[in-house]
């Protein structure tokens, strides 16, 4: 394997649109499509239910033979069950495509951070937005391209029966429907707008600040500025606060002026109604279907001002996980295993290394690491280690020459995360294809006789310093590779466990080249030679 500067990993394209998540599965738009006719047919038969109950109610003061009131009475049962199973189907395929598309980018998602530098920003933002953010599809199907369409629907359907009945009626039912439906939700949109699409970066500073609050805290307490933090991380979670209040002040009022809107309906029915009875030109019975059907039909309207500030807080939180989609890929990513080969030298010629977007740090690079050989490398903070170590293992492209090695490149991070799941899964991070028999080798040469389904907490929280360690390196021993790079392999350890571990650590990588970025001497000693970092040389001691 061998990669220089003109490295390229781009990933597969994103579409393009306001709507583009929709369309992340082929068959996305017709399950939404059909969770829209589900939802119209719930919201129909509410509607027809109300119409029908007003005919039979208002037939029924006349006392007709009981037989002339039997159709109606189906129809009401029929509505009454239909309205129910219909809302139930129409969750259930809403939700299942919602939740597929969820899934769906959420894995798009953590493969783009896999080839990107994204990882290095604030990491509550970032958990922010593959979680939260990421959360916003299933708002965006739920809670308003199902019910806006389905709604748009049934006000038509309905304006259209009532036109055969009252042409005039059917006209105000209209009217206020439009004004109901589209004109007062896109109104309190537009005035809450501000406050909606600022929700979802506040979410973002807010989990930011309580990530750092929690990982700094001791040191917070130590320096005695843990009462500014926190004032500072209360600030946004007020805002936060108020931008939501803001928001449902703008709602409230908005449901108001719907109510207004459904009253003028019923007026205008009554009247007009009224004077058609009068006329003769409409039978008396149909008065009540005019005058309550309006009812349900503006109860179907009433969700649509949440709807569209959904839309707009979906949207908002959409283009905050479509910026991790586009951010440019640095790194080679993910790779196929390659099949089991002879350790070979890893080659650095001519290796200039920096981040993306960065100054170069340091350029010139010539290093040769023959296998079975450990080559320390130290120098001050700041000076490149930790950039070196990412470009060997490809996190991030050179900025010129060429990084050479044979195999896969393992790693032994300082701070390797460990995940709140099984001792398994986290040694299976080094080869997802292990089998047990595998992952319990990699441990006791890592010796950590810990058993394979023990659950260890977040952050190794129920594991010792050297626990957790070793639990890191056992992700090197079950993953066969050729070339290794330690970060700080003894930091934050006592001396005995350090100790121990260096012992392990030098006798399992004897026939590999061993990079070891370290500032302890102990380390150092056990070396063949060393490399010091100086920005903009490497001298050789």
């Amino acid at each position: 394997m061998a990669y220089s500067a003109a490295m390229s990993a781009d990933g597969p394209a994103m579409p393009a649109g306001r709507f583009w998540v929709l369309r992340l599965m082929p068959d996305a738009p017709g399950r939404t499509a059909l969770a829209v006719l589900l939802a119209f047919g719930a919201s129909a038969a509410s509607v027809a239910l109300m119409a029908v109950s007003a005919w039979l109610l208002s037939r029924a003061a006349e006392h007709p033979p009981v037989l002339y009131l039997q159709v109606a009475a189906i129809g009401v049962r029929v509505f009454g069950i239909s309205r129910g199973l219909f809302r139930y189907l129409e969750r259930l395929v809403g939700h299942d495509v919602a939740l597929r598309l969820q899934s769906a980018l959420r894995i798009g998602t953590y493969q783009r951070l896999a080839r990107t530098t994204l990882l290095g920003s604030r990491r509550g933002d970032l958990l922010a937005r593959v979680t939260a953010d990421v959360d916003a599809v299933l708002e965006l199907i739920v809670r308003f391209v199902v019910p806006v369409v389905s709604a748009s629907l049934v006000i038509v359907a309905t304006s259209a029966v009532f036109a055969a009945f009252s042409p005039a009626t059917a006209l105000w039912l209209l009217g206020s429907a439009l004004v109901a439906g589209v004109l007062v939700p896109g109104l309190a949109q537009w005035l809450s707008r501000r406050y909606d699409e600022a929700a979802a970066p506040a979410r973002g500073e807010l989990a930011a600040g309580v990530h750092e609050l929690a990982r700094t805290a001791p040191d917070l307490v130590a320096y005695g500025v843990a009462d500014a933090a926190l004032g500072r991380v209360l600030a946004v979670d007020e805002r936060l606060k108020r931008q939501d209040d803001r928001s449902a002040w703008i709602r409230g009022v908005a449901a108001g002026c719907q109510v207004l809107a459904a009253a003028v309906a019923v007026l205008a029915a009554l009247l007009i109604g009224g004077s058609q009875v009068a006329d003769g030109t409409l039978p008396p019975v149909m008065l009540a279907v005019l005058v309550l059907t309006p009812l349900a039909l503006h109860e179907v309207l009433s969700t649509l001002t949440q709807a569209a500030q959904s839309a707009t807080r979906s949207l908002a939180s959409l283009r905050r996980v479509r910026e991790v989609l586009d951010a440019p890929p640095v790194g080679v990513g993910d790779r196929d295993l390659p099949p089991p080969v002879a350790p070979g030298a890893l080659v650095l010629t001519g290796l200039a290394i920096g981040w993306p977007g960065a100054p170069t740090l340091i350029e010139g690079i010539d290093l040769t690491i023959a296998p079975g050989e450990a080559v320390a490398v130290v120098g001050p903070s700041g000076s490149g280690k930790t950039t070196l170590a990412a470009t060997i293992l490809g996190q991030i492209p050179p900025k010129a020459g060429t990084v050479e090695v044979v195999g896969r490149v393992g790693y032994l991070a300082q701070d390797a995360h460990i995940f709140a799941t099984s001792v398994a899964e986290n040694v299976r991070i080094g080869n997802r294809d292990a089998d047990d028999a595998d992952v319990r080798k990699a441990l006791d040469r890592a010796g950590l006789p810990l058993p394979l389904d023990r659950v260890v907490g977040e952050h190794a929280g129920t594991l010792s310093g050297g626990e957790a360690r070793r639990l890191a390196l056992a992700r090197l021993f079950v993953g066969d590779f050729q070339a290794v790079v330690l970060d700080e392999p003894s930091e934050h350890l006592d001396a005995l466990t350090a100790e121990a571990l260096l012992d392990d650590l030098f006798g399992s990588f004897t026939g590999v080249p061993l990079l070891v970025v370290t500032h302890d001497p102990d380390v150092i000693a056990r070396c063949d030679r060393t490399v010091e970092l100086a920005v903009g040389a490497v001298p050789y001691r």
